[in-house]
């Protein structure tokens, strides 16, 4: 049975490609990694916690003792790492945190993976999960190729452009097996409301503010998170080592336009008078290093692997608010920490 180690498989990106690998491969033990901090939740995975595939344990990356003996435990024969401090605005006011867990973090699961899998390196794979901000800024035209050169703007996006050079170095230095591929931003079920559109959803559905940085003209491409998580088991499966993809959704909104966008539809689904939500957007200050635009080329896993975007985004986002509208009792656990409660009743 081939074993695949998937870490921060309890975040929002994670959990849906934990479910993706849980249901579709049976043959395979997918053993999910996490620290369960504030935006690891078990209960994004409480659909899956029975099979007799799936193994959760609590580990902390950074802890190269543990990562080191879990590794020796279970000897995966694959690693998908998507375990990252992800949010620009922690970032900015505790970078530390950041080279730590994206940085730290990535060189012990290199490490753990190179020292297990010294005597042979065939049919295994560390699949490296990036982002599209270790590029940079766009101005108004063009987009991110897999060729562009690496220029982060951010605390966030350095440590993970950091770990995307550690990802190449161990490649090319001890010739592990990596494919590294870089998303642009997620959208979908479960994900943690610091965001943008789960933050609007939320504050929507309370009627509070919504707050909108500068003039609200940066733009970024939206990625909607199932078909995020159906690339990865494409890539990880079908790409050729040392590879690396761009995954994005081919779906470019300026902030503002999909602040009212969302506030429509929330009217509508919440039977509220056309307009009322859009009277909660509050412009705030800008953070420091604001990207003005991000915007992914994902022709070449499209032409190589024959993916594309299963949904549009007007499809997507309606999925999406459906799906919280349907969960608030989650939604109103992961705001006041409840959720922790979850793993304590569960993983004693």
């Amino acid at each position: 049975m081939k074993k695949i180690i998937i870490t921060g498989g309890a975040g929002f990106i994670g959990s849906h490609v934990v479910r993706q690998f849980v249901n579709k491969y049976l043959e395979y033990q997918i053993i999910n990694l996490d620290a369960l901090t504030y935006a690891g939740n078990l209960e994004n995975l409480k659909d899956i916690e029975s099979k007799s595939n799936y193994t959760f344990i609590k580990a902390d990356i950074t802890n190269e003792k543990q990562i080191n003996n879990i590794f020796n435990d279970i000897q995966p024969d694959g690693v998908i790492h998507l375990a990252a401090e992800s949010h620009v605005d922690r970032s900015i006011s505790s970078p530390l945190e950041f080279v730590k867990t994206n940085v730290i973090g990535t060189v012990n699961l290199l490490n753990a993976s190179k020292n297990i899998w010294k005597d042979s390196y065939e049919g295994k794979r560390f699949h490296h999960v990036s982002t599209d901000e270790v590029f940079g800024a766009l101005g108004q035209t063009g987009f991110f190729k897999e060729e562009t050169k690496y220029d982060p703007h951010s605390p966030y996006s350095a440590s993970k452009a950091s770990s995307d050079h550690f990802v190449r170095a161990y490649a090319d230095t001890y010739g592990l097996p990596v494919v590294i591929t870089n998303c642009s931003n997620n959208y979908g079920p479960n994900h943690f409301p610091e965001k943008l559109i789960p933050l609007m959803i939320h504050n929507i559905i309370n009627n509070k503010p919504l707050p909108v940085y500068g003039d609200g003209n940066y733009t970024r491409d939206w990625l909607y998170v199932i078909d995020h998580a159906i690339a990865i088991d494409l890539v990880f499966h079908e790409a050729k080592n040392n590879d690396n993809y761009n995954i994005g959704g081919f779906n470019e909104w300026k902030n503002i336009d999909l602040v009212n966008l969302l506030c429509d539809l929330m009217d509508r689904k919440l039977e509220r008078q056309r307009g009322e939500s859009a009277k909660l957007i509050t412009f705030v200050k800008d953070r420091p290093g604001h990207d003005l635009r991000y915007a992914i080329d994902a022709t070449k896993i499209n032409r190589e692997l024959g993916w594309k975007p299963s949904v549009t985004f007007e499809e997507g986002l309606e999925k999406t608010i459906d799906w919280y509208l349907e969960n608030q009792e989650w939604l109103n656990n992961v705001t006041s920490g409840e959720y922790q409660k979850y793993y304590k009743a569960q993983y004693k």
